[in-house]
């Protein structure tokens, strides 16, 4: 290969960046620019491919083409692997791997297409009498990729190495880091590249990486000049005489940049161990004399500047639990900040939350399609002037106005018919609104000073966008009306489960609270799981069986928490039996044992399948309280579990575990619940449906939230 000859390349970004990428490789002095799906095609000579590679901002990887072939099945691809003469491109005593992309009819996934042509390139080395190279998944020397497309196998070199947008400034980021090269993408669509004098305000700045990126492009920085490990460091035709001139051009030019910039851009953040790391990866960058970092909330955002300028930021989309609540608050505040004190001045945000937009009550003058990662996401722009102004008094678009809100007035009519009853009983956990009105398609529960939200999954024919807008409705009034801190709000969506256990794992934040119910404390977690330890609707229920089994044993069935167990032992039960069949939750019940001081031989916890358990039991309960989830097929269980089709079986099988005169109370959340009163009384048992008694005030409004029994002996 020439050093100075025209050879082919393919540089790869993400989706939404190509065309700005071929501009880019245009302007570096690239040749036959092709902008494709897959990539940009261009050709250069090795020269000026370094200086491509120490100057590209939008590029995520540069490869080298070796060779290309017609290829669809293993024979011809290991044929085609074959012929390229490897011992050219790297020794054999460097280590390398092998990327693929691409399918055809036979070749169907990316394992199966890189195995065959890392087999071709080990017989080469072996076949030429050399020794064999090390395959080295994670970190080689040499990264091959083969890329199969209609038919057509073409094989690089990796030439500039994986993640090219990785700058070398960056140690520390915040929780959802933008890359590198789509934080160039989105500056350059702002438009504030071409307004440098006026002011940049990124109000969520997180780890800095939009603004460092800003100041590097106004710069005019080498954008690479930081990276340390290239791909072609381990070719054999790479030139290192050609590569060191490169590096001392783009070095000069940058140091020279760096010396004549006077400019500044600020950045806000709300945590301050985010900033941290921001103000030390913008002097890892050398931009910290460019960029002023302040701890601040944007929902305070003011505006400080005698000139308009624009504002660019990414945030949050309301992917993790607990922060939607508090960014519809934020985006709110932010639209009506933007009109009221930020005339003239250029917008530019990056979500993958489009609904949360909608919240600005702004018309954008553009929008920019992107990929970060997995998630779609877009880059809106809008423009604060009188234009804007206009479409408001055309298409006025009000604000969220407390008045105009029928969720807001239903949650204060319902508190106001609520509040004696919670006064007279010191009720902390209570549910205040339930789906009452069909839009509004939500849960809204009190815990102590919190709020969670449960959203229910909307009907496959209502418009995701009308019930997004309508959980933002909710999730700006509900705080407001109750007096609740926004991060004191948790977001939950309750869909119906099929095949699944009833308690699902969302999170891992390993948090809880101490609340209590009637005298009794219980430990809350309300970010961790789908339901939170307590279930509200069973209030009642608790205090029911608690007073049933004073002096009495009880056995407590699909325990759960153990929420019954702490109650009935606080009212004196003479022996409780606590079954559950996960471990985690067993615990949690041992632990609202601890936090109400309860010990001693007469509390016994058992980890089990509770229906087999139920089985082999040989000692006898006063009082069997069994609450089954609707439908279980866990894998700790032998078969599947409907308490439709199986509520007889597990209460014949408890029969035998209760004493003369027992009772059993069973309870379910299955809507339309039937017992099978023929199949009871065969085995000899009455029962009586006592839901009204156990279904407290706040879930009056919802007949069907559970349904509970008394089981006797017929006899009694």
């Amino acid at each position: 290969m020439e050093i100075n000859s025209t050879q082919q390349f393919l540089a790869l970004t993400s989706p939404g960046i190509e065309i700005l990428l071929a501009q880019e490789l245009s302007s570096l002095g690239a040749e036959n620019v092709v902008q494709k799906p897959e990539g940009v095609y261009f050709s250069t000579s090795i020269s000026q491919a370094y200086h491509i590679c120490l100057w590209t901002r939008y590029a995520s990887r540069v490869l080298l083409q070796l060779s290309s072939s017609d290829a669809d099945n293993k024979e011809t691809l290991h044929q085609a692997a074959s012929e390229v003469a490897w011992s050219e491109v790297f020794e054999s005593d460097t280590s390398f791997a092998v990327d693929f992309v691409g399918k055809s009819s036979e070749i169907r996934n990316s394992q199966f297409g890189g195995l065959t042509v890392k087999d071709a390139i080990v017989d080469h080395f072996r076949d030429s009498g050399l020794a064999r190279p090390n395959v080295d998944k994670y970190q080689p020397e040499i990264r091959i990729q083969a890329r199969l497309l209609k038919g057509q196998v073409r094989f690089y070199l990796d030439f500039s190495s994986r993640s090219l947008f990785q700058r070398g400034y960056r140690e520390t980021t915040g929780a959802a880091p933008l890359k590198e090269n789509l934080a160039a993408a989105i500056i350059t669509r702002s438009g504030w590249l071409d307004n440098q004098n006026k002011p940049l305000i990124d109000p969520m700045c997180g780890s800095g990486t939009l603004l460092i990126e800003a100041v590097s492009m106004a710069i005019g920085c080498a954008a690479n000049i930081r990276r340390e490990n290239w791909g072609f460091a381990h070719w054999l035709q790479h030139n290192e005489q050609l590569w060191q001139t490169q590096y001392d051009q783009a070095y000069e030019a940058t140091e020279e940049a760096l010396k004549q910039f006077n400019g500044k851009v600020y950045g806000y953040d709300s945590d301050g161990r985010v900033l941290k790391a921001a103000k030390q990866n913008a002097r890892n960058a050398g931009f910290s004399d460019f960029i002023e970092f302040t701890e601040a909330d944007a929902n305070h955002l003011t505006n400080k500047f005698s000139e308009d300028g624009h504002i660019v930021f990414n945030p949050p989309y309301g992917e993790r639990i607990g922060e939607l609540p508090e960014l519809v608050e934020t985006f709110v505040h932010l639209g009506q900040s933007f009109k009221e004190n930020f005339d003239q001045w250029k917008i530019a945000i990056f979500t993958a939350n489009t609904e949360l937009l909608t919240l600005l009550k702004l018309s954008s003058k553009k929008r920019y399609k992107f990929k970060n990662g997995p998630l779609d996401c877009q880059l809106a722009c809008y423009d604060i002037n009188d234009k804007q102004r206009e479409k408001d008094q055309i298409t006025p678009q009000s604000d969220f106005d407390g008045k105009d809100s029928a969720f807001a007035n239903r949650l204060l009519k319902n508190r106001k018919n609520l509040k004696s009853w919670l006064k007279k009983e010191h009720v902390e956990c209570y549910r205040l609104y339930d789906a009452d009105i069909p839009e509004y398609n939500v849960a809204v529960d009190v815990y102590g000073d919190y709020l969670v939200i449960q959203e229910y999954a909307a009907p496959a024919n209502i418009d995701p966008s009308k019930a997004a807008k309508r959980l933002q409705e909710v999730l700006y009034f509900a705080p407001k009306t109750l007096n609740v801190p926004a991060d004191k709000v948790v977001i939950k969506t309750r869909e119906k489960q099929k095949g699944t256990n009833q308690y699902q794992k969302l999170a891992q934040k390993k948090q809880a609270i101490t609340l209590t119910e009637y005298g009794a404390k219980f430990s809350i977690n309300l970010w961790d799981y789908l339901d939170t330890g307590l279930f509200l609707d069973h209030r009642k229920t608790r205090q029911l069986v608690a007073e049933k089994a004073k002096n009495k044993s009880l056995l407590n069935l699909f325990a759960y928490t153990g929420s019954v167990s702490v109650q009935a032992a606080l009212h004196g039960a003479k022996s409780i039996t606590t079954v559950d069949m996960s471990n985690t939750y067993l615990s949690w019940a041992q632990e609202n044992f601890r936090l109400n001081n309860l010990s001693g031989k007469q509390y016994q916890f058992v980890q089990a399948d509770c229906l087999a358990w139920l089985k082999e039991n040989k000692q006898s309960f006063d009082v069997i309280f069994i609450d089954p989830p609707t439908f279980s097929n866990s894998k700790r269980m032998e078969d599947s579990f409907d308490v439709q089709r199986d509520h007889v079986d597990v209460i014949r099988d408890a029969l035998n575990c209760l004493s003369e005169n027992g009772e059993i109370i069973f309870t379910n959340n299955k809507r339309n619940f039937k017992i099978d009163h023929e199949g009871l009384s065969a085995l000899g048992f009455t029962a009586k449906n006592i839901s009204d008694q156990t279904r407290d005030k706040d879930f009056q409004r919802n007949k069907h939230i559970h349904n509970s029994w008394l089981i006797t002996r017929a006899s009694k």
